[in-house]
C-alpha cells in the first residue's frame, strides 16, 4: 500500500491524445459505450486507487475540453510534438517538464493509452505497485500467449519461439507476453534518463484478453462498440445527473399499441415507472420526455407524470440541444434513454446516453449504460433508481468530514490532485 508524503503528486497519469488520425480520423474523440475514447482512458486513471493526478496531454481545443470534462488537467502540447512522427515519449517527457515548472515532480508515471477503451483500474494499480515496490523500473501490460509464432527465414517460415521439429504440451510450455499497448508505468527519473518506455528491470501486468483491444482502424472501432455493452456491464454506473430526459414509444411502452375499431391507439405502461418518476422529481432532478409521436396519449401520460413533454419532434437533437440551452443546463449532466436509431442524434449529445435492454443493437452499442429492463417493463423506473442513489451517494461523501466535495473547485481540485488545468 502507498504511503503519502506530503510532497504533493506522487504518481501522475500523463494520457498522450493529439488531434491528427489518419487510420481514424478524429479517433480520439470517437464514442465507444457513449463515451470518446479519451474520456474512458481518463476515467480509468481518475478509478485508479493509486494514481494521484490526471492530465491530458493534447494540441487539440476539442479534446481539451473533452479532458476536463472528464476530469483531467490538461498539458498543451506544442505542434512540432503532435505531428504524425513525434513519439509518445516526447509528449511525455515535455508534459513532465510543464508539470515539474508548476511544482509537481512525481516519481511514477502512469502512461495509458486512449487507443485501449477497455483499461481496468485495477491493472494500473497492480502496475503502480510493481514500480514504487521496486520489483521493475517499468511496466508493461500484456496478454499471455502459448501461441506457435513463425516469421520469414531464408528457406521458408522458421519457428519463432518454438523448435518446429519438437511442439510440447501446452502445459510444459512457458508463457510469451504480447504487448497490448494499453497501458505502461515508469519510474520518472529512469523513464527521463532513457527517454524511452523501455529501460531497466522490466516487468509485466498480464490482462485479459478482453482488455487487449487496440483501436487503430475503423474495423477496431466497430469491435470495440460492440463489446462495449458486455463488458462496461461490470462497471457500476455512477449516474450523476441533474436532468433525465426519455424518449416515449419503446421506453415508457414497449414499442407496441392497440387500435380499436375507431382507429383509436392505446399503449402500455409500467406502473413501477410512475413512482420512479415522482421520486426522481422530488429529489430535485426533472424528467423530459420528448417523442416524435404525435398522438394524444403521449401528453396524457406526461400529464399523469407530471412531467414536460415535446411531443411531435421530428428532430429531436435539435430540439434537446435548445431545450438544454434554455434551462442552462450542460449536456454532460444530462441521461438520455432512447430504443431506436431516432436517439442516436441525441444520444450522442449527453454525458449519459442510455438504452433499454430491448433497443435497438446500434442504440445499445451506442449508450454509455445498457439497462436491465425492456421498454414498457421498468426501464425508466431502474434508470430513475440509478440516478437517485448516484445522487445519495455523492450526498453521503460530501457529508464526510474533509471531503474534497465540500471545498470551493479550486480547493477540491488541490485536495484531489485530479483536474487541475496546466498550460505549456
Amino acid at each position: 500500500m502507498l504511503t503519502t508524503t506530503g510532497l504533493g503528486p506522487q504518481v501522475v497519469a500523463v494520457v498522450p491524445a493529439r488531434g491528427g488520425s489518419k487510420g481514424v480520423p478524429g479517433k480520439n474523440l470517437r464514442r465507444v459505450g457513449g463515451r470518446s475514447l479519451v474520456a474512458r482512458a481518463v476515467d480509468a486513471c481518475v478509478r485508479a486507487a493509486y494514481v494521484d493526478a490526471v492530465w491530458v496531454s493534447t494540441d487539440d481545443d476539442a479534446i481539451a475540453t473533452e479532458a476536463t470534462l472528464a476530469g483531467a488537467g490538461v498539458v498543451r502540447r506544442p505542434p512540432e510534438l503532435a505531428g504524425d512522427t513525434a513519439s509518445s515519449e516526447s509528449a511525455l517527457l515535455h508534459a513532465l517538464d510543464v508539470l515539474a515548472a508548476r511544482g509537481v515532480r512525481p516519481d511514477t508515471l502512469v502512461f495509458p493509452q486512449c487507443t485501449s477503451p477497455f483499461l481496468d483500474p485495477a491493472d494500473l494499480d497492480r502496475g503502480v505497485e510493481l514500480v514504487r515496490d521496486g520489483v521493475a523500473d517499468c511496466v508493461f501490460s500484456a496478454v499471455a500467449t502459448y501461441e506457435f509464432l513463425w516469421r520469414a527465414g531464408p528457406d521458408g517460415l522458421v519457428g519463432a519461439n518454438h523448435d518446429a521439429a519438437h511442439r510440447p504440451r501446452r502445459q510444459d510450455r512457458s508463457a510469451d507476453y504480447r504487448e497490448t499497448g494499453g497501458f505502461y508505468v515508469l519510474d520518472v527519473a529512469g523513464f527521463r534518463a532513457a527517454r524511452h518506455r523501455f529501460f531497466g528491470r522490466v516487468g509485466v501486468v498480464v490482462v485479459p484478453e478482453r482488455a487487449s483491444v487496440d483501436v487503430d482502424t475503423e474495423a477496431d472501432l466497430e469491435l470495440a462498440q460492440a463489446l462495449a455493452p458486455v463488458l462496461d456491464r461490470g462497471t457500476a454506473p455512477d449516474l450523476e445527473v441533474d436532468v433525465v430526459i426519455t424518449d416515449f414509444d419503446g421506453v415508457h411502452t414497449d414499442d407496441a399499441a392497440t387500435v380499436d375499431q375507431d382507429g383509436i391507439e392505446s399503449v402500455r405502461v409500467s406502473r413501477a415507472d410512475g413512482l420512479g418518476v415522482e421520486r426522481l422529481q422530488a429529489a430535485g432532478v426533472p424528467l423530459l420526455i420528448v417523442s416524435k409521436e404525435t398522438n394524444p396519449v403521449v401528453r396524457a401520460r406526461a400529464a399523469k407524470l407530471g412531467v414536460e413533454v415535446l411531443a411531435g419532434v421530428e428532430r429531436k437533437a435539435e430540439v434537446v440541444r435548445r431545450w438544454l440551452a434554455e434551462h442552462d443546463v450542460a449536456p454532460e449532466r444530462v441521461a438520455y434513454v432512447g430504443n431506436d436509431l431516432n436517439d442516436l442524434e441525441v444520444m450522442g449529445l449527453v454525458g449519459w446516453p442510455v438504452a433499454v435492454a430491448d433497443a435497438r443493437p446500434e442504440v445499445r452499442r451506442a449508450a454509455r449504460l445498457v439497462l436491465d429492463r425492456p421498454g414498457g417493463g421498468g426501464a425508466v423506473r431502474e434508470l430513475c433508481d440509478l440516478v437517485l442513489t448516484a445522487r445519495a451517494g455523492a450526498a453521503a461523501g460530501a457529508g464526510r468530514p474533509g471531503a474534497a466535495a465540500a471545498a470551493p473547485p479550486a480547493a477540491a481540485d488541490a485536495a484531489a490532485g485530479r483536474g487541475a488545468a496546466v498550460g505549456a
